[in-house]
């Protein structure tokens, strides 16, 4: 296996375990909490940010970005070529959608249920861009610092705490926001919903870079 296909496998196993423990977990939150939201997102919120750090920790090795977001930052930082990032990205959201379906499947749902949970208006469109900016200066941040290692716990503590302190309950991911749909469950986004929040991941994203790049001119001055 070449070292490409061998990262794209990463990305799609990652991005595939990552999509399951978001929406298998807001499945159980839901029956074991029916009666309480704010216990159902505390405990989506911490399967979460636990899986991330778990996966990112096991993956990092090969590649751990699980997100087209961060892989167009590493592109624009020139830490990946285009051919890297197409493939990334692609296997990002193939692995999206092969999480959203198997987690649908073992909680004994149809594989495929498309999402009817609006999710919009201006509040939830600025939390996104906030998240993904946010998202960014952290995993950068922690990888141009003297200990990369802490990326995993990094990210995984951000994403927890994001999905209180945002509005969208900060999805800043475009794989797994369109994995989503195919979910009608706790986690879900209706397809009507989904080009608006993956362009404010988009714009988050860019801001997030440029600040990056302000905080972190180089690798060596961080």
């Amino acid at each position: 296996m070449t070292p490409l296909l061998r990262r794209g496998l990463a990305e799609l196993v990652g991005t595939a375990f990552l999509v399951g423990g978001v929406i298998g977990s807001g499945i159980a939150a839901a029956r074991l909490s029916p009666d309480d939201i704010g216990l159902q997102l505390l405990e989506n919120s911490l399967a979460t940010g636990a899986v991330l750090v778990a996966l990112i920790l096991a993956l990092q090795p090969v590649s751990a970005s699980f997100n087209p977001v961060v892989t167009l930052v590493e592109r624009a930082l020139g830490r990946v070529d285009t051919t890297t990032a197409a493939t990334l990205v692609v296997a990002q959201v193939a692995g999206g959608v092969l999480g959203a379906v198997v987690a649908n499947l073992m909680f004994e749902l149809d594989a495929v249920s498309i999402s009817a949970h609006e999710r919009g208006g201006s509040g939830q469109l600025l939390a996104e861009v906030v998240a993904t900016l946010g998202l960014v200066l952290v995993v950068f941040g922690a990888l141009r610092s003297p200990r990369i290692e802490t990326v995993a716990f990094a990210v995984g503590g951000y994403i927890a705490a994001a999905y209180w302190f945002t509005s969208s309950t900060s999805f800043a991911n475009p794989a797994v926001t369109v994995a989503r749909m195919f979910s009608d469950t706790f986690a879900g986004i209706e397809p009507a919903s989904v080009p608006a929040f993956v362009l404010m991941q988009l714009v988050g994203g860019a801001l997030g870079a440029g600040l990056v790049l302000l905080l972190h001119p180089t690798p060596q001055e961080a």
